[in-house]
């Protein structure tokens, strides 16, 4: 698949057999796409500054959102596996595609396509605004409204940092977003972004690059605070478990990204190279990476507060399929619940599915379950290292000794989880 994603005015408008996607501007036509205009409004009316190649990589990621929703996984030949041109218009061509095949190599681990790359002149610079706004703070965490994000950014904000939390907009999230940075620390700077990728017809549903739009809004915001302009290397807070992060494939039939990478340490290790590549000033900081969900849950540093706020948070995999409450029985559901349950704390979430050990009609195919179920009778019958298998075999991946002992960790909170439910 073809896609030239550059703003209206570089014109070339309609190329044949080529997705035209129109940068910080409406698509113009019903067989183009668009994505951007709301993230160039709001960084312009909150004053802030970006560098120009922080503003580029937003570029680049916002297109990387729009092929990732046009090409459709059931019409490539096995399924899966797309294959994506890209022409990307960015202000500094020679320099990103000096880049290109390290960002090639990012996305094909993330989202286990082909990617090519190339850039061409005339990309968006970052908005002017009328007043310029350069916030003091040196650091910044990403704050989905998940329950990872808000431990860790209440452990910042407790052991006296004060970084600009980030946030992507979702549906069903924006609102505790907003609460979440209120509270914590007694209030956090927050920007709320949103790239809104729109492509023609149907969209691919699996958003496996999801976590680029994420880590570019961070970048952009992190580039247009004052001590970056003072030539400091500002550090981008993900804070996230490692169990989810390496996401072990609990069966034989989850290779690849068929388990989600968003955090992956081989991902962000590669993402890293990319800035450092382009000489952007952040660097990516996971400071949960050999820590289960249950342990970051007992060892936030504000007990009453995550206490207070963990249960409106958001974990579940589907929850806008299931008008905004939990299913109860995905992996990050499962992971969830298994985590409260080793905090020790009540879980005050609202589940769809309460009742994962239930053998009835209304609970049957419950494949996530089965899923974990699988994993831990494997362990049980094979052992653990044989059930690892080579999840942790990544070249960019560093202490594999800590990690393999989280992960047997994680998979005991698991076994926990489905024992005090009966699962079978």
């Amino acid at each position: 698949m073809r896609l030239l994603c550059a703003p209206a005015e570089l014109g070339r408008l309609n190329e044949p057999d080529t997705l035209r996607v129109v940068l910080y501007g409406q698509a113009g036509a019903a067989e183009r796409g668009s994505a951007g205009a709301a993230v160039r409004n709001e960084v312009r009316r909150a004053g802030l500054s970006p560098a120009r190649r922080a503003w580029d990589l937003l570029s680049i990621a916002m297109s990387v959102m729009a092929a990732d929703a046009a090409g459709l996984r059931t019409q490539s030949p096995d399924g899966w596996t797309r294959e994506f041109e890209m022409e990307i218009a960015v202000g500094e061509p020679a320099l990103w595609n000096g880049v290109a095949d390290l960002l090639a190599d990012a996305l094909a681990f993330l989202t286990t396509d082909r990617w090519s790359f190339r850039f061409v002149a005339r990309g968006a610079a970052p908005p002017v605004p009328t007043r310029i706004f350069r916030p003091p703070e040196n650091a910044v965490v990403l704050l989905s409204g998940g329950l990872d994000s808000l431990s860790g950014a209440i452990d910042l904000a407790a052991r006296g940092d004060r970084p600009v939390a980030i946030s992507k907009t979702v549906r069903g999230d924006g609102e505790k977003q907003i609460d979440f940075a209120r509270r914590i620390g007694g209030g956090l700077r927050h920007f709320q972004l949103n790239d809104n990728a729109s492509v023609p017809g149907e969209d691919d549903t699996t958003q496996r690059a999801r976590s680029i739009i994420f880590l570019a809004f961070g970048v952009v915001v992190a580039s247009a605070l004052r001590p970056y302009r003072a030539g400091g290397d500002l550090p981008l807070y993900v804070c996230e478990n490692g169990f989810i992060a390496v996401n072990p494939p609990l069966t034989g039939s989850r290779i690849g990204s068929l388990s989600t990478r968003t955090a992956h340490p081989n991902f962000l290790s590669l993402f890293q190279d990319v800035l450092d590549a382009a000489n952007i000033g952040v660097s990516v900081v996971t400071p949960y990476e050999a820590m289960t969900k249950g342990e970051m849950l007992r060892g936030c540093a504000d007990q009453t507060l995550l206490r207070q706020l963990a249960g409106v948070s958001t974990s579940c995999g589907r929850f806008q399929r299931w008008n905004y409450r939990h299913c109860g029985r995905c992996v990050p559901c499962q992971v969830r619940r298994a985590a409260f349950l080793a905090w020790g704390e009540p879980d005050p979430t609202d589940y769809v599915f309460e009742a994962l050990g239930r053998d009835d009609s209304d609970h049957a195919g419950f494949d996530d379950v089965r899923s974990v179920g699988m994993a831990l009778a494997a362990v049980r019958d094979g052992g653990f290292d044989e059930w690892l298998g080579s999840a942790l075999s990544w070249p960019r991946i560093g202490q594999r000794d800590a990690l393999k002992d989280m992960l047997r960790r994680g998979l005991a909170e698991l076994g926990a989880l489905h024992a005090a439910y009966g699962v079978r």
